[in-house]
């Protein structure tokens, strides 16, 4: 016979394993030379590798494209559950640098995020619209080990993120391919950073 006690624990068991982030890992295996690039709050710092190593992460291959610092402020951040990059990528994060970490003109506009893209729109323009493109940018972010998980999940909306990394690209055993831009200039589709984040500061 099953007693009321025995339910209650069996369903206390059960609740707590669904609360469990089901994307959560162990320190993943990524053995990666230290990026020492100098951080600049007016621009991402980037450095390309003479020969891209690979590394494995989890079920992906990672060739890193190169070096990658930066300073920014978060103008938004959107979290992902389903879908391949998920598995990669729990969350994108809409970052300003220059211009676009200025909370005048940070302030000034509603940032929204969705599908892996960032949307911008203001009443009046504090700065030319193309300064804004080269200021700012939707960047996926790949922790590297579990710390660098913990420290990306505690990162909110107006925050100032410190982090080194590399620019990679991803490449799945079936052929599936998600590739960093490698240039702050660029707009639309592939013109959002993959970041394998080694340090968060």
């Amino acid at each position: 016979m099953i007693r009321p006690v025995h339910l209650i624990l069996a369903a206390a068991i059960l609740l707590g394993l669904w609360l469990t982030d089901p994307f959560s890992t162990t320190d993943a295996p990524v053995d990666t030379p230290r990026v020492s690039l100098a951080i600049d709050r007016e621009q991402p710092m980037q450095r390309t590798l003479s020969a891209p190593a690979q590394v494995a992460f989890e079920d992906y291959q990672l060739t890193l494209l190169a070096e990658f610092a930066l300073d920014a402020r978060v103008l938004g951040r959107e979290n992902y559950r389903f879908g391949r990059e998920a598995d990669l990528s729990p969350w994108d994060f809409a970052l300003g640098w220059g211009e676009m970490s200025r909370p005048e003109v940070a302030d000034q506009f509603d940032i929204r995020q969705s599908g892996r893209w960032y949307y911008w729109q203001t009443k009046q323009l504090p700065i030319p619209k193309r300064q804004v493109e080269i200021s700012s940018a939707n960047m996926h972010m790949i922790p590297a080990n579990d710390q660098v998980r913990e420290q990306l999940e505690r990162v909110t909306e107006h925050d100032q993120l410190r982090l080194r990394g590399f620019l990679v690209e991803a490449r799945g055993e079936d052929g599936w391919r998600w590739r960093s831009s490698l240039s702050r200039e660029d707009t639309g589709n592939g013109a959002c950073e993959l970041i394998l984040v080694t340090e968060v500061l």
